[in-house]
């Protein structure tokens, strides 16, 4: 094996991404398959997943709320059927939540946050573990946290409670499934471009009382490289993460934000 075989993922791996049919988990979806994995992609969106399947041959689908218990099991028939196994799964779900002071927050608004970005990344290890305990491709597991799981986030304080909770619970399942081969790593994007992000700045400048002009730009001054983060350097990490030169790579939280210096 040459060294640049070392950073490419082997073909034909058995790949989950959770909220795949859009953003970030589409990214990670067309770069597995079109690096030769089989891929299956589960979303809220029908509509998305049906784009996203006929733009990129070789995914499959599942509607799912990845928050809910039965349909996260529902998906898992899917996998066994669609892939007969799993050597990857890529924990993606999740929602930006209210924007606001804590005290104007409502109960409902962090349950909500919480249930979607934190319980979605137990619900699908807890189904994924048993799986990827039998594939011998050098299992792994990616969790998608944010740099909001590194920093304070004011006025965002249910997105980045749970992002700090989905490193925690990366790093105890990084030494609970070492000794059975499978590797556990978290990703923590910056802002990325697009429309989530849009909606981000929007929401922001609105509770802020400032224009979105000048809220996107003290987003880009808060980066030592003054961008946004793209989708597709989200997904040539993930990519990265499951090659054999990432072998020795578990247990770690990996900023990709171009050096964020607060939120």
């Amino acid at each position: 094996m040459t060294i640049l075989d070392a950073l490419i993922p082997p073909r034909g791996l058995k790949v989950l991404v959770t909220a795949g049919a859009s953003g970030i988990g589409a990214g990670i979806a067309r770069a597995f398959a079109t690096a030769g994995a089989h891929v299956h992609v589960c979303d809220i969106d029908p509509a998305a997943l049906d784009r996203l399947a006929t733009r990129q041959q070789g995914i499959t689908t599942s509607t799912a709320d990845a928050s809910v218990e039965r349909d996260v099991a529902l998906v898992f028939d899917d996998v066994r059927g669609t892939l007969g196994g799993l050597d990857v799964l890529v924990n993606n779900a999740g929602i930006s939540g209210p924007t606001g002071p804590i005290e104007s927050l409502e109960p409902a608004q962090w349950e909500r946050t919480v249930a979607v970005n934190l319980n979605s990344q137990f619900l699908f290890a807890r189904h994924a573990v048993p799986l990827l305990r039998q594939s011998r491709s050098s299992p792994c597991v990616i969790a998608m946290s944010s740099v909001a799981g590194r920093l304070g986030y004011p006025l965002r304080t249910p997105y980045a409670a749970s992002k700090w909770a989905i490193v925690g619970l990366m790093k105890s399942l990084a030494i609970e499934l070492g000794p059975a081969g499978v590797r556990v790593n978290a990703i923590l994007p910056g802002p990325v471009a697009g429309e989530r992000m849009d909606g981000v700045i929007a929401a922001r400048a609105a509770s802020l009382g400032q224009s979105v002009e000048a809220t996107r730009d003290s987003y880009l001054r808060q980066s030592s490289m003054r961008r946004m983060v793209e989708v597709d350097d989200v997904a040539a990490l993930a990519l990265f993460l499951c090659a054999p030169g990432a072998r020795n790579l578990s247990g770690q939280a990996i900023s990709v934000d171009g050096n964020l210096e607060y939120l």
